[in-house]
């Protein structure tokens, strides 16, 4: 079978890595890709951009492909899916009505209490002056977050009622373009966070390895909003009752209410969860494709052939599939460009990579092209993942540490702690 994968990012790559070594995979192609798709066996780039719908209709079709899996949320909150089967040709992931639930914050509160999915009390704003005083109501901390798409950084933490009013300013403002023209304002949820993701074929549901995520840029989970700075899997606090609970409040009732809406989706839905005390779920946000960077560690878990998963879900048979995993954890830590979120420089060489990878551990490219020369350089904010397969969560940690420790370049940076819950409760359960 030859594949196609939309989208230029370590999701990405991991998922052309992980497709190319199932033995139906007969190709698979990568638009745009980066420096590390056009390396990987049996994967070639293809030069044309994500934003490019026609163009990648035209690319399918002269490859040949049988099936199209979309990366990234912004061509499906495009139509992506509608457009390729408007062309009759196969591809995985919702329909544009469906992306909305990512597209639109707003969307997605207003659907939660619709269909009574666990998740903060908030209000939607599209101009400053309510949004202030209902901040100066509420007080904090709050969260404030662009309605729009914003690549993972449209979300602000506000621990001080100053801060709030700030962050809704800049926003409406305009500090993420059409992303901000409305703005939602949030409840701040406390207890652990985790990354849920099923694969859904418009009625079954099948749920992947569970993950964690680290958003904020800085050890300890401060500082700024990223795409995310590492992940792991699976994560502790995701117990088999709060795998049952999740699948009972959130994910299944997603689902349902997304078919009574006219808006049936198959694809990947991705929920990404606050865990309180007591282990009950509430909703955070959701995406509607794999998650970046939990791709990189959940893929390199995964013992089932991924194409005949992707298969079951575009064709109503997921019922028929279950899934298999490594047992053991895989921990990811984000490589990323002096000055993320914020601005960074691009074109720096980036040193170390030859040799790097073995079975256990792998280096996946995210914000990387190819110079003039034939030499991988910086391209994007988060540069690379460095993964790890490990006996147990700290040996995974100190592998993929080790492996990102070999990569350089001028300004990289990385925060130190991603896994930091895990390991504590390891070594907290040794310690009992």
């Amino acid at each position: 079978m030859k594949i196609l994968v939309v989208g230029n990012g370590g999701r990405e790559h991991a998922m052309a890595w992980r497709l190319a070594r199932s033995p139906r995979s007969e190709h698979v192609y990568v638009a745009p890709g980066n420096a590390g798709t056009a390396l990987e066996d049996g994967v070639s780039n293809v030069d044309t951009d994500v934003g490019d719908i026609p163009g990648l209709i035209e690319r399918a079709r002269a490859l040949a492909v049988d099936m199209t899996v979309i990366g990234p949320e912004a061509p499906l909150a495009a139509g992506i899916v509608d457009a390729f089967e408007a062309a009759g040709l196969v591809c995985l992931g919702p329909h544009r009505a469906a992306a909305e639930l990512e597209a639109s914050k707003a969307f997605a509160k207003a659907f939660f209490a619709r269909h009574d999915i666990p998740g903060a009390d908030s209000r939607t704003f599209d101009a400053l002056a309510p949004a202030q005083a209902y901040i100066r109501e509420r007080g904090a901390p709050l969260v404030i977050k662009a309605d729009g798409l914003a690549a993972g950084k449209g979300v602000t933490i506000a621990h001080s009622v100053e801060d709030a009013l700030a962050a809704a300013a800049d926003m409406l403002d305009g500090a993420f373009g059409a992303a901000g023209e409305r703005i939602v304002v949030e409840d701040f949820l406390t207890g652990e966070e985790a990354s849920f993701i099923a694969l859904v074929d418009g009625e079954t549901v099948l749920p992947l390895a569970s993950s964690q995520d680290h958003k904020a840029r800085d050890a300890g989970d401060v500082g700024p909003n990223t795409g995310g700075m590492g992940a792991y899997s699976p994560a502790p606090v995701v117990t088999d009752a709060v795998h049952e609970r999740i699948l009972e409040s959130v994910i299944r009732p997603t689902v349902q209410g997304l078919v009574a809406e006219g808006r049936g989706f198959k694809g990947f839905l991705y929920a990404g969860l606050m865990i309180d005390a007591e282990g009950e779920p509430r909703v955070l946000e959701f995406n509607v494709r794999l998650g970046d960077p939990e791709t990189q560690p959940i893929f390199m878990r995964l013992a089932s052939d991924p194409v005949t998963l992707f298969e079951a879900a575009l064709t109503g048979r997921l019922d028929e599939q279950t899934v298999a995993w490594d047992p053991r954890p895989c921990l990811g830590v984000v490589l990323a460009a002096a000055g993320y979120p914020g601005g960074y420089e691009r074109g720096h060489v980036i040193e170390g990579l030859i040799g790097a990878d073995t079975d256990e551990r792998k280096l996946f490219h995210a914000g990387t092209a190819t110079d003039s020369e034939g030499r991988p350089v910086t391209a994007g904010g988060r540069v690379l993942c460095a993964c790890a397969l490990g006996t147990d969560i700290t040996a995974a940690q100190k592998a993929a540490y080790d492996l990102a420790d070999g990569v350089r370049w001028p300004g990289r940076f990385m925060r130190p702690d991603i896994g930091h819950r895990a390991v504590e409760l390891q070594l907290h359960g040794e310690e009992s």
